[in-house]
């Protein structure tokens, strides 16, 4: 088996890496980071739905072992958490971090020693939660973290609502794009997320995602590169699950690794919503788990199968 090197090192080696940077910063005049295209000059200060002008915020970083076991390992996914959010859904269980922004301005130098401190504790990747927003600033931080010996594959932790020419800037930089798909119907992502495009967009960067990193690549249980895709069930079916695998086994890969999830809890505001004023049932889990599998979906995150298994269901 060959070594494997994060595509980040191969870009960097081929002297591609400042153009990017360049070219992300430019877009920063005027930002069109994300599909909100808030048209800010965020490098004179001024600040859009993201609620960040140019230094970048870091909540907190430190190996985390709550994420797949692909990602965790034996030693953590080395998880820096990014303050503020472009997409601020009602019901998230991080808004205290998304949309009151809790965190400290960083520089990219810090930022950068966030990464080498990861890996040197032993870090099995580099995962930036909540990226979008902080693309140009991030990819000044990895420059100066490969240069001090990063080495580690990279996470992009996203919610999925991503531009394609963003995207592009990223060819060749992620190794593991983790993109949520949050809704199927533009009138759910409307209503919690104020982002009446989701769908649209989403669909359209997923297939731009496994188009670059391919489905996932596992070498001794830790992924090293491809398609994570996540989805969080919504009570009363609200989430679009069924057509979601569907479309992600159809036309994205019957073999795209997905990670159907159960642990919704009406955060924040939802409370102001009866339809998603409770958590969902098991019976609500396991239809989804169900409709993954007719789909044809054949790389369920562990913790899927676990529970099929107890209702006495094989893979």
């Amino acid at each position: 088996m060959t070594e494997f090197t994060p595509l980040y090192i191969k870009t960097y080696e081929e002297g591609k890496f400042d153009e990017k940077i360049e070219h992300a910063y430019d877009i920063l005049k005027n930002c069109r980071l994300c599909p909100r295209l808030c048209k800010v000059n965020r490098l004179k200060g001024k600040k859009g739905i993201c609620n960040t002008a140019e230094p970048p915020a870091i909540a907190d970083y430190f190996p985390h072992f709550g994420e797949e076991d692909v990602l965790v390992g034996k030693n953590g996914s080395g998880t820096i958490f990014i303050s503020c959010c472009n997409l601020l859904c009602i019901y998230c269980q991080n808004a205290s971090t998304s949309h009151l922004c809790e965190g400290n301005t960083t520089t990219i130098e810090n930022f950068a020693q966030m990464m080498i401190s990861l890996q040197n504790k032993g870090c099995h990747n580099i995962n930036i939660v909540t990226p979008t927003h902080i693309v140009p600033q991030l990819l000044m931080a990895l420059k100066i973290a490969i240069e001090k010996g990063l080495h580690i594959p990279l996470i992009y932790n996203t919610s999925g609502y991503e531009l394609a020419n963003t995207l592009s800037i990223l060819d060749g930089i992620v190794d593991i794009y983790m993109p949520d798909f949050k809704y199927w119907d533009s009138q759910t992502a409307e209503a919690y997320s104020s982002a009446k495009d989701y769908p649209e967009i989403t669909r359209n960067a997923i297939k731009i995602m496994h188009k670059q990193v391919g489905d996932l690549i596992i070498e001794n249980g830790i992924a090293k590169r491809g398609l994570l895709i996540r989805h969080l069930i919504l009570p009363n079916r609200l989430a679009g699950t069924k057509n979601i695998v569907n479309f992600i086994a159809k036309e994205i890969s019957p073999n795209t690794y997905t990670n159907i999830m159960a642990q919704y809890k009406p955060f924040g505001l939802a409370y102001r919503f009866d339809e998603i004023a409770r958590p969902i049932t098991e019976e609500e889990y396991l239809e989804a788990l169900l409709w993954a599998k007719e789909a044809g979906l054949k790389r369920l995150d562990k913790t899927c199968y676990e529970f099929l298994k107890k209702r006495g269901i094989e893979e």
